[in-house]
């Protein structure tokens, strides 16, 4: 069956404009691999396809073919996997939240039930920092009340505090002795492979091997 549909998208721009796309869906019966029937079982799934049939030239054609095991007994619910499939970077920088922020695969727990018990918990955390980062980018200027409770406020501001650059152009309170000399942290010197001085060394001869810079012999590369 097939029917057109009109669909919000953004250009290289970023602006959001609505696409028409012709949407055909029908249902197939997928056999497993050969000699693999035992192991797997066969299965129905439904095949969408959504193809713009005019596109614009600020961006490419919309041509997505989809494939789903879910239900979909008629149009409505052929747009709606479409739909659903609209917001996979959303579900992407969900699981990059739960992978990068909440450090889930860092986990080294010994039992499956104790993994799952902790991914529900960090799928509510990532979900919170996830609906405030879609917050951040529609409200810029959003009070904390919004998003978060009284309590919540008080414990981010204690747990992460203010580092703004003062507009005076002296120091913080940070870097400041009680009696108001800067630290010694101000003019220490940097540490690391990248600051460390090595002295040139040639390239054949034991007796060049360690010469400095300051030797006026000539050197020997050859």
């Amino acid at each position: 069956m097939g029917s057109r549909h009109r669909h919000a998208v953004r250009d290289a721009a970023g602006r959001v404009e609505t696409a028409e796309v012709e949407l055909t869906y029908a249902t197939v019966h997928v056999l497993p691999p050969i000699g693999k029937g035992k192991r797997y079982p066969a299965l129905d799934l439904t095949i969408l396809h959504a193809r713009e049939p005019d596109p614009p030239d600020t961006r490419p054609r919309i041509d997505w073919k989809l494939a789903t095991d879910l239900p979909v007994a008629d149009t409505a619910a052929a747009v709606e996997k479409l739909h659903w499939y609209s917001m996979r970077w959303r579900i992407e920088e969900f699981h990059k939240i739960l992978k990068s922020g909440c450090k889930v695969e860092a986990a080294r727990l010994r039992t499956a039930e104790r993994l799952v018990k902790l991914i529900a918990v960090l799928c509510i955390v990532g979900w919170r920092v996830f609906w405030l980062r879609m917050m951040n980018r529609v409200v810029l200027d959003a009070e904390p009340g919004v998003a978060l409770t009284g309590l919540e406020t008080a414990l981010l501001d204690r747990l992460v505090p203010d580092r703004r650059p003062n507009p005076f152009g002296h120091p913080g309170p940070g870097l400041l002795r009680p009696e108001g000399r800067p630290s010694r942290r101000l003019a220490r010197p940097r540490r690391g492979p990248a600051a460390r001085r090595r002295r040139p060394v040639a390239r054949h001869g034991a007796p060049d091997r360690y010469r400095s810079r300051r030797d006026p012999r000539p050197w020997r590369c050859g």
